[in-house]
């Protein structure tokens, strides 16, 4: 009887392991999201991000709403194909339409100085 009830402890725990993989309350896995990027004014430079770090419009970070600090993003614009990969280091206003919000320097390599672009986030292990 007392096998039959770790059994089923450990059955349990697999499914809330699971579920909270499925519903995103666990770790980011191989996870992907489309919408638009923005790139940030130079008026932050040198200012505190969410993290801790001092912004560098020279380096290739980003904001994002959810993703955990240190996150490592692929963002590839969708209108010529152009990627890099940035570093989530900051936080986006709840209110923003944007999905991911970059450097100058990321926002250069993708191919757009100002304004916004539709981006396809992909995050690497």
């Amino acid at each position: 009887m007392k096998a039959l009830l770790r059994t089923q402890s450990r059955g349990i725990v697999a499914i809330l392991v699971m579920l909270s993989v499925v519903t995103g309350l666990g770790v980011a896995v191989a996870q992907t999201e489309e919408g638009i990027a923005h790139h940030y004014s130079d008026k932050f430079e040198g200012k505190k991000t969410a993290s801790g770090e001092i912004y560098d419009k020279a380096k290739l970070t980003a904001a994002h709403k959810k993703l955990p600090m240190g996150t490592k993003v692929k963002v590839t614009n969708v209108a010529n194909n152009k990627s890099v990969v940035v570093t989530i280091n900051d936080r986006m206003g709840a209110s923003s339409k944007a999905v991911i919000d970059v450097t100058p320097r990321a926002a250069e390599e993708l191919g757009f100085k100002g304004g916004e672009t539709k981006v396809k986030l992909e995050v690497q292990k």
